[in-house]
């Protein structure tokens, strides 16, 4: 039972002050005049006033509560490295003996796991929610029991009692860690990309090392090996071999006695893109869909575009030599013969022999779509003629002969049912809303080898792609594609049509025919195998510890098929279907719980230094336990503190008036009256 007095006026206090006032400048003046009863007047004022202040007697029946002891326990995965787990399990046991066993004492014991998604040891956030779950008048401590490498600083708690880090591990404990300092995201093909490591070790690591090795494997391929120095960033240079994703993994070998080779690797995810994209363009005469053309990749502002354009009619033939009918000598020889592998993609549009190229340059042509280049044939009526390219030592790489009949009719192209499968013409109808326009002119051919993927005329072959050695060629048999660029009949997908047949002849990942690929978002995997074929069989997904999975895929598309996966593990992943191969990465090779793995005290010193909390080590021991005033060192050699808070709960209120009213009114009028009674002098 607890009693104070307290106060509820009936008045502002302003309003009492200026009543005391009043009261002392009346009875001083009673005094000045010198009436007797000056002394029994200040009295009946007083109490006047002391009644309007609302005295009253406040008893309070109280039951102590117990004080709380946080314990929070981390049981992140770097807590599972040597002997971590069992040496935290058990001074978390006989700490919370050792608490329970004191008087008026309650422990609250906490687990903290890994964060979602990669997040590390949240063990602040965990803290935060369990002081909200308490009050913070009973905390009388918090012991926390980790390594000390948690990973959510920006949620700093304001803490009602001393912090101490009780550190698990061992003071020989050492590793040895590969650290990404840059990599780039994307890269272009053909230049060398820098990669900036260093490797490093941590800890009480053995002395005497000075160069360790390194593997470095790309796309899943046997790795290489070279030595590099230990605890210095080293520069690594690498050629990207293709467009497209890019894993590289590179790893150190695991030594005996490091804490965990977890962090012995990283694998890294570099785009590789084209820098400029070399278009040469040959015009055999002018004509409306040489401006197609040309809009078309200067549009791109990646594309580097030469275009040639013989502007002699062929019908005109006047004798004069084709060596004087331009202003400024165009270098051919230069073009085709020293330069042609500089570029990327070669148009030849409505273009007829007529002694401009010689043999010799169309011959190098050929060589240069075996040797990986590529070209577009988009024929006009030349095509059909005596002087077709199709008669020189371009038909070596043609894939189809021409009947020499020019189908002079209107006919709507036609996507092929293989031509719904290849990305070049797949989903092509969805591009454009409405029916497609016409084209007027076809010529007719006849398919060799190659894929015809559109049909036009009399369901004769529009469209052949084909691959020739490591290059690629097209045939468009027509010269009617500018129709569509004009709205003729509504127009038609010529943008899209042109952008992608271009792309896929300069190798454009998205657009292979035959293709593994895989995304991933967290640890969710999405595979998608796109091919020509009607049916494919299951994918076989190998996780980073050998274990081997094979899953069904369903088509999602034409020439489109799927799979989705969810892998346990961190790390690369082989996938593979038929021929078709492809790796994958999912998440870092390193997760942020093994980036740094010896016990530190540094990172909770912003937490535990405000209130004089200490920093332990585990290895010396359990700490004992004592009570320390708030504002006092609560930790020292072998011992933390905690601060007892004497809280208490609140059974009953009784409140007893010191001034009732008639108690009030008694005592006022018998002073008032005993002051007359003075001053008459009875």
């Amino acid at each position: 039972m607890t009693g104070e007095i307290t106060f509820d006026p009936l008045l502002p206090w302003p309003v009492l002050a200026v009543l005391g006032a009043v009261v002392l400048v009346a009875v001083w003046l009673a005094y000045w005049r010198g009436l007797a009863g000056w002394a029994l007047r200040l009295l009946a004022g007083v109490v006047i006033v002391a009644a309007l202040t609302g005295p009253s007697l406040r008893q309070e029946e109280r039951d102590s509560l117990s004080d709380i002891v946080l314990l929070l326990e981390d049981k992140s995965a770097s807590q599972n490295l040597s002997d971590r787990a069992a040496q935290s399990r058990a001074a978390a046991d006989a700490l919370e003996a050792r608490l329970t066993a004191r008087p008026n004492t309650e422990v609250r014991r906490v687990e903290v796991g890994d964060g979602p998604d990669n997040a590390g040891t949240l063990l602040l956030g965990a803290l935060n929610e369990a002081l909200a779950q308490e009050p913070r008048g009973r905390i009388a401590g918090i012991v926390a029991i980790s390594d000390g490498r948690v990973h959510d600083l920006d949620r700093l708690p304001d803490l009602p009692a001393p912090m101490h880090l009780l550190l698990s591990g061992r003071p020989e404990d050492w590793d040895r860690r590969l650290v990404v300092d840059a990599a780039p995201a994307f890269g272009i093909l053909g230049e060398p990309v820098t990669l900036k490591f260093r490797i490093e070790d941590t800890g009480n690591a053995p002395p005497g090392l000075f160069e360790v090795p390194l593997e470095i494997a790309l796309d899943g391929q046997d790795p290489t090996r070279v030595m590099v120095p230990l605890g210095a960033s080293f520069e690594l240079p690498i050629t990207l071999p293709h467009g497209g994703r890019n894993v590289i993994q590179i790893s150190t070998p695991a030594i005996e006695g490091e804490l965990t080779d977890r962090n012995n690797s990283a694998l890294v995810q570099i785009n590789g893109v084209r820098d400029r994209l070399r278009v040469l363009l040959v015009s055999g005469e002018p004509h409306p869909g040489g401006r197609t053309w040309r809009n078309l990749l200067k549009s791109d502002s990646s594309v580097d575009l030469v275009h040639f354009t013989i502007l002699r009619p062929p019908e005109k033939q006047d004798g004069v030599p084709v060596a004087e009918l331009s202003l400024i000598a165009f270098p051919t020889r230069e073009l085709f013969l020293e330069k042609i592998d500089d570029f990327d993609l070669i148009i030849f549009d409505r273009y007829q022999r007529r002694g401009i190229l010689p043999s010799l340059y169309l011959e190098n042509v050929a060589r240069y779509v075996r040797d990986g280049g590529a070209v577009l044939i988009a024929a006009g009526p030349d095509f059909a003629s005596a002087a077709s390219l199709f008669r020189s030592p371009l038909a070596t790489v043609v894939p189809a002969r021409p009947t020499a009949r020019v189908i002079e009719r209107g006919y709507r192209p036609e996507v092929t049912d293989l031509g719904e499968r290849h990305p070049v013409t797949a989903g092509l109808h969805g591009e454009w809303q409405g029916d497609w326009g016409r084209w007027l002119r076809q010529i007719e051919v006849e398919p060799q080898e190659g894929t015809v993927v559109m049909s036009g005329a009399e369901d004769a072959p529009l469209l052949i792609l084909n691959r020739v050695g490591e290059g690629r060629i097209a045939l468009l048999a027509s010269d009617q594609a500018w129709l569509w660029a004009r709205g003729f009949e509504g127009g038609g997908p010529q943008l899209e049509l042109l952008r992608r047949l271009a792309h896929w002849m300069m190798k454009e990942p998205a657009l292979e025919e035959e293709v593994l690929t895989a995304s991933a978002v967290g640890q969710d995997m999405r595979i998608l195998r796109r091919t020509l074929e009607e049916t494919v069989g299951p994918v076989e997904v190998t996780s980073p510890s050998g274990d081997t999975v094979t899953l069904e895929m369903r088509q999602v598309a034409p020439g489109q098929f799927e799979a989705k996966y969810k892998g346990a593990e961190i790390g690369l992943y082989r996938l593979k279907q038929g021929e078709a191969e492809t790796v994958i990465g999912l998440g870092p090779a390193a997760p942020r719980e093994f980036e740094a793995t010896i016990a530190t005290g540094d990172v909770l010193r912003p937490v535990i230094d405000p209130l004089r909390g200490g920093v332990l080590n585990l290895s010396d021991g359990v700490p004992r336990i004592r009570d320390v005033r708030a504002g006092r060192p609560a930790s020292g050699r072998g011992w933390i503190g905690i601060t007892p808070r004497e809280a208490s709960e609140t059974r009953s209120v009784t409140r007893i008036p010191l001034l009732p009213p008639w108690l009030v009114l008694i005592l006022t009028l018998g002073l008032i009256l005993a002051a007359w009674l003075r001053e008459g002098r009875r």
